[in-house]
């Protein structure tokens, strides 16, 4: 059984996220754009996952998710993102952005690819010398 309940300990979730390559500055460790935070963990207190919503530029986004190695493809990280989006529903977002590495997942939640020309320029993928040569994110986002 997993447990999905929001958090105020935001340390935690981003070593998470940089245990599971997510890249993050020093910035986002202490953001002031983060609205809200959830952790996934087993019965044990063991964190297993995490999903951050942050609001950039008055736009909503999913500012980081992931789930450690062997719990994916259990469900956990749907049941985060599910969180994330009733909270934005409730603080009546119209569009959540994202950028994606794995972009078949968040297409199975509705999430749509798009140009990252015509996309907000806030993700630090914009200005990534590794973006297309290492790592290839996807700009994605689902009209609420």
């Amino acid at each position: 059984m997993v447990k999905i309940e929001e958090t105020k300990d935001y340390l935690p979730v981003m070593e998470l996220f940089l245990r599971n390559d997510l890249e993050m500055d020093e910035e986002e460790l202490v953001s002031p754009n983060i609205l809200h935070c959830w952790k996934a963990e087993t019965e044990e207190g063991l964190l297993i996952g995490g999903c951050v919503l942050a609001l950039f530029e008055e736009e909503y986004i999913i500012d980081g998710i992931a789930v450690e190695e062997p719990f994916r493809k259990s469900g956990v990280a749907s049941l985060l993102l599910n969180e994330a989006l009733k909270k934005a529903k409730q603080l009546n977002a119209k569009t959540i952005y994202l950028v994606a590495r794995a972009p078949e997942f968040f297409k199975k939640h509705s999430f749509e690819e798009i140009d990252w020309e015509t996309s907000p320029q806030f993700f630090g993928c914009y200005s990534c010398p590794q973006r297309g040569k290492k790592c290839f994110p996807e700009v994605m986002k689902l009209e609420l």
